[in-house]
């Protein structure tokens, strides 16, 4: 479908492909490029691959989506996962293409059903795995303080307060 901002249409593989790595988590990672007027898979990193792996996708000099399944421990010592999404668009990268991807960067995100965490990045720096990790840690932090001050039964239902 295209994306009426910029013209982009996203591949049907690239929808197929990170329904893959949500459910049955056979990916690590997913490395998207815009070619010819439309979103596709560029890389698919197994579930085994590593972050060094990951950010050895990107090259320096041109833009990419990407979505990372990381996998982190809570200060409760839980297992956890987050979906990240990145877009990464070099500062050396053209400026035509730094525009194209981000007009279609909503629009292509939307197309992905799932994502939790969402982030920028122009250096790896910016990206880097203590990054990731504190990200996927606050935005648990976030949600799990939100559900506990909330007024809700043990079934999850809302309970009204009594004034």
């Amino acid at each position: 479908m295209a994306n009426a901002a910029s013209g982009m249409a996203v591949h049907d593989d690239c929808k197929l492909k990170f329904q893959e790595l949500k459910s049955k988590r056979i990916y690590r990672y997913i490395v998207f490029k815009i070619e010819e007027q439309q979103v596709v898979v560029e890389k698919l990193g197994g579930p085994t691959a590593s972050y060094e792996d990951f950010m050895a996708c990107f090259p320096p000099n041109e833009c990419r989506y990407a979505v990372y399944d990381f996998d982190f421990t809570t200060n409760e010592n839980c297992q956890k996962s987050k979906i990240f999404f990145i877009a990464w668009s070099p500062d050396s990268s053209k400026v035509r293409m730094k525009m194209v991807y981000a007009s279609s960067k909503d629009r292509f995100k939307r197309e992905l059903d799932g994502i939790q965490v969402d982030m920028q990045a122009t250096d790896p720096s910016e990206m880097s795995l203590d990054l990731v990790k504190a990200r996927a840690i606050d935005q648990h932090n976030n949600l799990f303080q939100l559900q506990t001050r909330l007024p809700y039964d043990y079934d999850g239902n809302y309970v009204f307060p009594n004034y």
